[in-house]
């Protein structure tokens, strides 16, 4: 065993919260060591995640895009599908990625290990590497650990024909029959995905509506465009068994109101949510206190109950979003540097980036009837901007909810082409305290699509000229 090193700030994963606490803490001038068991850094973000979707994403939308053309008169032949340079394309954003976090933790001078960490006390980890087992002591120590697929009990999880997100994106082939398990935001971006690379997909969801817990008049544009890629879309359904056959499909049978139904698909994806990782740690050796769903309890600084151990990311609860993890990283790096910081965020957005994309920041219709909160709200319908009509994106909506007595925005709703773009306007809003006059006093450039915030804020207020409001609703 090699002698034991120390170093003031260990973190362990090298995700978007990981690095971005590693390297916070050294440009605070700490000296920091950052684990991680894969090769590359980036965690499954980069690597096996947010980015490879999205650049597939991008080519599956740019495919409707010009399919659609043919409604204003431009026609393109049936697209041709070399798999093997779409999965290059691919790979190359990612690797040119890994290069600049690897270029930057050397420039920070950012010790870096490959292997598994588990903790062996409060301030020491054993990590188990390809050449052995190394063992180090930390001043403060930061778990950005993240989380894994979960998978249906009784799935074969290691046979070729059961996708995970991970391997789903490896693009090995495409699958003339795709079931998708899940209606949740991994399974509808990826089943898009394998639609338009020549899939016929299927998609089954348990619970009775797809992305579970979003507002259904944001998800019902999507859902419409879904139903013509899709072969097939069953909600309120539940998959009773899945079974590898010889020739390599896959039967599944799935149960509804209409009873049980036995299919046969050349792949399964499971896509039913992520579970913390926290079971690679050895937290049993600490004092670290984890709830009922494995996700380890923090405050506000991101400290576990332990003082000198933080926690951020998936590992560190809902919801599983990189970008969270990049700011609960940042405080967490921030406060164990002597610094003070605390996370206070008022609302973290949430982007499904299918085509259209749909995307909302802090209070829903779903949360706000649930928990009975007051709340007005004001609807902008794209058929009525000018912009959205020219790109073919009359179906998108935005909508704004406000507070009836201060008029300040609670939470932004929208769904269309670059929803994840426009929702940070949205962000600042809400972060702001601004309200109904400060975003429709706010000039907008026309024709766009920001627009439509500042329009559904005069719809609220009664002001909008784009559409005509019966006198009694003007304000």
């Amino acid at each position: 065993m090699a002698e034991l090193k120390h170093y003031e700030i260990a973190v362990i994963g090298a995700g978007p919260g990981g690095y971005a606490a590693a390297f916070r803490a050294a440009d605070l001038g700490k000296q920091v060591l950052l684990i991680d068991r894969d090769n590359e850094l980036g965690g499954v973000c980069l690597n096996r995640g947010c980015i490879p979707s999205k650049a597939l994403l991008h080519i599956s939308k740019v495919m409707s895009e010009a399919e659609h053309l043919s409604k204003m008169g431009v026609t393109y032949g049936k697209p041709a599908i070399d798999i093997d340079q779409v999965r290059a394309h691919k790979n190359k954003i990612v690797s040119q990625l890994n290069g600049g976090i690897a270029q930057m933790a050397k420039a920070r001078k950012v010790d870096t290990i490959q292997g598994l960490a588990a903790f062996k006390s409060n301030s020491e980890l054993n990590i188990e590497t390809e050449d052995g087992h190394i063992s180090i002591s930390f001043d403060k120590c930061i778990i950005a650990a993240g989380s894994t697929s979960a998978m249906i009990p009784g799935v074969p999880n290691d046979h070729p024909s059961i996708l995970t997100s991970r391997t789903a994106l490896d693009l090995v082939d495409i699958p003339e029959k795709l079931l998708v398990i899940g209606g949740g935001v991994i399974g509808l971006e990826l089943g898009q995905v394998y639609a338009a690379f020549g899939s016929r997909v299927s998609v089954v969801e348990f619970l009775p509506t797809l992305l579970p817990g979003t507002d259904p008049d944001l998800v019902r544009p999507l859902q419409r465009k879904l139903k013509n890629q899709f072969e097939s879309i069953l909600v309120s359904s539940k998959v009773i068994s899945v079974e590898a056959n010889d020739d390599g499909t896959v039967t599944v049978a799935i149960e509804n109101d209409k009873g049980i139904k036995r299919e046969s698909f050349n792949k399964v994806l499971v896509s039913v949510g992520r579970k913390p990782n926290s079971n690679f740690l050895n937290l049993d050796s600490t004092e670290i206190e984890m709830n009922d769903f494995g996700f380890i309890n923090v405050d506000v600084y991101q400290r576990t109950s332990i003082k000198n151990i933080f926690a951020i990311g998936d590992i560190a609860g809902n919801p599983m979003l990189a970008h969270k993890a990049t700011h609960e990283g940042k405080v967490a790096a921030e406060v164990a540097s002597g610094h003070p910081a605390a996370f206070d965020a008022r609302a973290i957005p949430s982007v499904v980036y299918t085509d259209p994309e749909v995307a909302w920041a802090g209070l829903t219709e779903i949360e706000a009837k649930e928990k009975n909160i007051s709340y007005e709200s004001g609807d902008f319908p794209w058929a009525a901007s000018g912009k959205a009509l020219a790109i073919g994106a009359n179906r998108g909506k935005t909508k704004i909810l406000f507070d009836p007595e201060t008029k300040q925005v609670l939470g932004v709703g929208i769904v269309g082409p670059g929803a994840g773009d426009l929702i940070s306007e949205g962000m600042l809003a809400i972060e702001m305290g601004a309200d109904a006059e400060d975003i429709g006093l706010t000039i907008h450039p026309h024709p766009s699509l920001s627009e439509t915030l500042a329009a559904a804020a005069e719809m609220f207020s009664g002001t909008i000229t784009d559409l005509y409001i019966p006198k009694k609703k003007r304000h």
